[in-house]
């Protein structure tokens, strides 16, 4: 593991800073961030898609949007390793980004990898640019750890594909222009060889948008209803039937998002004052679980180093996404824990109108989120137990079965003709 830049890297890193310092104001000691989506209150969610549009499109004319995207498609045609460098040195300044998560972060490397050359050209520089942006339409109420069980069909119709289903938990569905959309189209196959990745404008007639409010009071996520929406089959990527091979790309670039964002402000500071304000400093049960909470921070750190040397070395980072993912998730979960004891009552007390202590709740309530998005934590330790373990994998007895004798909950599905099968 490397642990200091090299010149080059160095240099960049210089060169990053100097171009944040002077488009940026540097994060303040203590803050936990810029408000981010998600807050409960809807008029601040708003405001934060609009700066995030207006600082990204600040980063493109900067040039240091898609820093690893080819120049010809309008990024900067650097290296991974470059791109986690920056993300590293924006952490430090007070900017908004979140929105584009499921765009720049997910959508945009599938559509490079598998896109035709038209798709990349319409929708890759206008993401890059943030002007639109992009939500993901994967999971369903029966297809969340196992997503190849969606049954959102899509039927062809001449030059258009009809979709019709529901989308569950969908991120910023209710701000977005577009979404990448999974949709089967081959009942009669296994379940992963009869899905299709779609581009989905959620301007489209026939989409209903439902907020799902969350415990913490924002409404995050949203779950999406498809009635008869009309893609037109210029917006499949990949080939039909073979979106499954296009999703891997989006998953395996989702993990690396969770796993590599770079953390804000100083978590472990924040931590220890807060237990200094409620006198706990001495206590050693407090002091016990702050030190675990503090070594937490140092394992996820080097896991972090461990990711940013291979990418250094030209080399994509394997299941070891998987190990720090699943490290985040337990350190959330470990921290929500803390937080609440120290707490004590007071941790039942959530008042969004400037309590001192509503950011910890928040956080507590809010974790589940993360810990579920992305894969969740069971899902993670099956890809560390197989690939990096070697353990014999999770029996998967439906995985050669055709789709439509799966045993499944609800209502058969609709032949061609729309009769019951």
């Amino acid at each position: 593991m490397d642990f200091d830049d090299t010149p080059e890297e160095a240099a960049f890193r210089a060169e990053a800073y100097d171009w944040l310092s002077r488009h940026a104001s540097p994060r303040r000691a203590g803050s936990g961030g810029p408000v981010t989506v998600g807050e409960a209150d809807a008029e601040a969610e708003l405001l934060h898609v609009k700066q995030s549009k207006e600082w990204q499109r600040t980063l493109y004319d900067g040039g240091w949007a898609g820093i690893t995207w080819p120049r010809q498609l309008g990024g900067r045609g650097g290296t991974a390793d470059q791109a986690l460098i920056f993300a590293q040195e924006q952490a430090r300044f007070d900017v908004p980004s979140s929105v584009f998560a499921q765009g720049i972060g997910m959508a945009g490397p599938t559509i490079m990898g598998h896109g035709t050359e038209a798709q990349q050209d319409r929708f890759l520089p206008p993401m890059l640019r943030g002007d639109e942006v992009w939500c993901q339409l994967f999971s369903e109420p029966g297809a969340g750890s196992d997503l190849a069980n969606l049954s959102t069909r899509a039927e062809r119709d001449g030059d258009v594909w009809v979709v019709n289903g529901q989308k569950v938990w969908t991120s910023s569905a209710h701000f977005s222009d577009w979404g990448i959309l999974l949709a089967r189209t081959d009942v009669d196959a296994p379940k992963h060889r009869g899905i299709t990745y779609f581009l989905l404008d959620m301007r489209s007639p026939g989409i209903e948008i439902r907020p799902l409010r969350q415990a913490t009071g924002a409404s995050h996520f949203n779950e999406v209803f498809l009635t008869n929406v009309a893609i037109p089959a210029a917006n499949v990527v990949g080939g039909v039937n073979d979106g499954w091979r296009v999703t891997v790309t989006t998953l395996a670039n989702e993990r690396m998002f969770i796993g590599g964002s770079p953390t804000t402000g100083d978590p472990f500071a924040g931590l220890a004052a807060l237990a200094a304000s409620r006198g706990r400093r001495a206590d050693p049960a407090a002091r016990q679980s702050l030190m675990q909470a503090y070594i937490r921070l140092q394992v996820m750190k080097y896991l972090g180093w461990r990711t940013q040397t291979a990418l250094s070395r030209g080399q994509q980072p394997g299941p070891e996404s998987s190990v720090l993912k699943l490290a985040i998730s337990e350190h959330q979960a470990r921290n929500g824990d803390l937080v609440m004891q120290l707490l004590g009552a007071e941790g039942t007390l959530l008042d969004y109108s400037g309590h001192q202590a509503s950011g910890w709740q928040l956080q507590f309530l809010g974790q589940f989120g993360s810990r579920i998005g992305g894969g969740t934590e069971e899902v993670q330790r099956n890809i560390i137990g197989e690939r990096v373990l070697g353990l014999p994998g999770e029996p998967r007895v439906d995985k050669d079965v055709p789709f439509r004798s799966i045993p499944k909950q609800g209502a058969p599905i609709p032949s061609e003709k729309g009769n019951a099968r």
